[in-house]
């Protein structure tokens, strides 16, 4: 069940990756429903999916 969560949230991140104010929105979503070792994952595939994307990379400090 948990990695449905993890698929989910990567999924709505890539769909609302056209708005930075939304995709910061939903991130900070994330943090409420992933588990920590989820979160760790989740950062290292947000460092992949911005590489293209410079707008939304200052948001990836929000996984901390």
């Amino acid at each position: 069940m948990p990695r449905m969560i993890y698929d989910y949230t990567k999924s709505v991140l890539e769909r609302v990756s056209f708005d930075p104010v939304l995709f910061c929105k939903e991130l900070r979503k994330a943090l409420k429903n992933l588990l920590p070792y989820e979160l760790e994952q989740l950062k290292k595939w947000l460092v992949n999916f911005t590489n293209e994307k410079p707008e939304l990379q200052p948001y990836i400090n929000i996984v901390g």
